[in-house]
């Protein structure tokens, strides 16, 4: 897998993120968008996660160039952009998933696990698909939400949900577990997973020192 993005710190966090994934590798991290043309040109990944915001060119056109490289490449979004034009022009232009900054590593990872899915089913597949095989291919590459993760339960997560969307504002960990009676862990765990489908976002929250706090909203 090929790292892009112009800064060069969170290339290092995201690269991380993606080493503790089993099965991917990071092959190169690199700050620029002809710098990942020349690196998938260089190490042929079969992944890319790719910026949008670069100091040299716009990552949409970077999966422009990279559509029309002879090697071929799967390319997943990882950006701050939020415009639906943007979002649209990532779609067209062929990208696998959209995944918006600042994110989990939890979110990150549901994310590679879907993909590696998908090219495992692609694989036992053959030669030739059936509609019912392409159907069930396209749901997973395009989107519908990814399982809940093993010790999750759904109405849990729907009593979380429900108490995140009715504050009204953003929750730390500790005040949705207050508000669900469950433990800050767990509420936690429920939180991003909420993040990971696309029904909240993490807002990191700076102090005056130390790490920040995570706290999450309501996205629907």
């Amino acid at each position: 897998m090929l790292v892009v993005d112009d800064d060069f710190m969170v290339a290092r966090i995201h690269s991380g993120y993606v080493a503790r994934v089993p099965g991917f590798t990071v092959v190169d991290a690199v700050h620029t968008g002809g710098a990942a043309i020349s690196g998938v040109a260089v190490h042929g990944p079969d992944l890319v996660l790719l910026d949008i915001y670069l100091p040299d060119m716009s990552g949409l056109d970077v999966l422009t160039a990279l559509r029309g490289a002879s090697h071929p490449v799967d390319v997943l979004m990882i950006t701050a952009a939020r415009d639906v034009t943007t979002v649209r022009a990532a779609m067209r232009g062929g990208a696998v998933n959209y995944l918006i900054k600042p994110f989990t590593a939890r979110a990150l990872t549901e994310r590679l696990e879907q993909y590696a899915e998908t090219r495992r089913r692609l694989a036992r597949i053959g030669s030739e698909a059936r509609q019912d095989e392409v159907d069930s291919l396209f749901g997973l590459a395009k989107g519908g939400p990814p399982p809940l993760p093993k010790g999750l339960s759904a109405p849990t997560c729907a009593l979380v949900a429900d108490a995140l969307k009715a504050s009204g504002t953003d929750l730390s960990a500790a005040e949705a577990a207050v508000l669900t009676g469950l433990s800050r862990v767990s509420a936690r765990r429920y939180l991003e997973h909420l993040c990971a489908v696309g029904q909240a976002e993490l807002r990191p929250r700076y102090g005056t020192a130390g790490r920040p706090e995570h706290r999450y909203r309501w996205t629907g």
